[in-house]
């Protein structure tokens, strides 16, 4: 199983991660806000997660890191 981990303080909340991922399990917390004032990205269902890496290599930033 894949793991995927995110650097909250970093991420800027532009959404790139959520639509590049094929499973669909990746979405904007907004139920919460980081030191820079956004809604940073989530995992839905970690357990769905396939490892394919889209949403890292998607993310601008460099917030996200993904672990087979």
């Amino acid at each position: 199983m894949a793991k995927v981990s995110f650097n909250d303080d970093l991420c800027k909340g532009c959404g790139l991660c959520v639509n590049a991922c094929p499973k669909k399990i990746l979405q904007l917390d907004n139920s919460r806000l980081n030191n820079k004032g956004y809604h940073p990205v989530s995992c839905t269902d970690m357990s769905a997660c396939i490892g394919c890496a889209f949403c890292a290599t998607t993310c601008p930033d460099v917030v996200i890191t993904v672990e087979r």
